[in-house]
């Protein structure tokens, strides 16, 4: 006799055992599933089997471990290598420029050495005019005070007389200027038909002391005329040694192809000298022309003072002494 149950047992451990195999057969698969990714991506350091390493990078699962550090040292070498050379080309600037090429001072002296020859006629050029400044200042002052105390001396002896016959021996001997003037007088009074005609003796006499006094005063103006001339052109010589000194700046810029200051300086140090050079003999000049012209001004206005001092003592003697001139007496009749 069998026991019962035996036929149902069966079918629930069968598939009790199939659900248990099944969860078995799900758990595996994630397990398997999770490591995949793993073992199928590289990891870092490590490549696969087929595919070649990188230069200079060994495997990590093939080298030893103090062996990492020497295949990695030379990559750092590498780029201290190349910094240098990187180092080296930056500044290229040292080199644009030959140290023959500069001048070797920037003194006055040295400029004017180094210097194109049209900058070095246009400096001459003003050097000579501001002598020749100088040396106008230098004669025409001495002119001037000699003729003004000459002058002086000639009115101190004019005032003091009594009558031109008097003051004209010490006059002329006083000042050549006034000696011209009584000169005049003498040679009209010598000419006159009638000296009853006071009026018109006075006014040709009058007549010769304008164009003495005007020739006087060109002659004391004899001079100035330079130092306008230099006054006037001396900054423009100079603004020309300017503009030429700084085409030569540009010029060699565009030859040795390069804007570095040391090529330009030169030129400009040049050019700034000849402007200096304008201004050092435009100036002078300027101040002593003005100097000049108050000067002569006053000692015109002096010697016209003389000559109406000579013409007050005509008047007087023509008029008040007649008998001091023979002609002015009437002629005796005849019997």
């Amino acid at each position: 006799m069998q026991p019962r149950g035996l036929g149902s047992i069966r079918p629930n451990y069968v598939s009790r055992a199939l659900g248990a195999a099944l969860i078995c057969c799900v758990v595996l698969g994630g397990i398997v599933h999770a490591q995949a990714p793993q073992q199928g991506t590289p990891q870092q350091g490590t490549s696969q089997p087929g595919t070649p390493a990188p230069a200079g990078a060994a495997p990590a699962s093939t080298a030893p471990a103090d062996a990492s550090p020497v295949a990695v040292a030379p990559a750092p070498a590498v780029g201290a290598a190349a910094q240098p050379q990187e180092q080296g080309a930056v500044p290229p600037a040292a080199m644009d420029v030959a140290p023959g090429l500069l001048p070797r001072d920037l003194s006055p002296w040295g400029m004017f050495m180094s210097a194109d020859i049209v900058v070095k006629a246009v400096m001459i050029g003003l050097i000579f005019a501001s002598v020749l400044t100088w040396t106008i200042w230098l004669a025409k002052t001495l002119e001037l005070v000699g003729a003004r105390r000459r002058l002086a001396r000639a009115q101190a002896v004019l005032v003091e007389a009594r009558s031109l016959a008097e003051a004209a021996k010490p006059a002329c001997d006083a000042s050549p200027q006034v000696a011209r003037l009584i000169t005049a007088v003498e040679g009209e009074l010598r000419r006159a038909p009638d000296f009853r005609d006071t009026d018109g003796i006075k006014e040709r006499i009058a007549a010769r002391f304008e164009r003495i006094e005007a020739a006087v005063g060109r002659q004391m103006l004899r001079g100035t005329g330079i130092l306008a001339t230099i006054g006037a052109t001396a900054p423009f010589v100079g603004l020309f040694g300017t503009v030429w000194g700084i085409m030569n700046s540009f010029i060699g810029i565009s030859k040795l192809h390069t804007t570095n200051l040391a090529v330009v300086a030169p030129g400009i140090a040049e050019a700034l000298l000849a402007t200096a050079f304008g201004l050092a003999a435009a100036i002078p000049a300027v101040v002593i022309y003005n100097m000049f012209s108050r000067s002569i001004a006053q000692y015109r206005a002096l010697y016209a003072d003389t000559s109406v001092e000579i013409m007050t003592m005509v008047s007087r003697d023509l008029v008040q002494r007649p008998e001091r001139y023979p002609a002015a007496s009437p002629a005796p009749a005849a019997e």
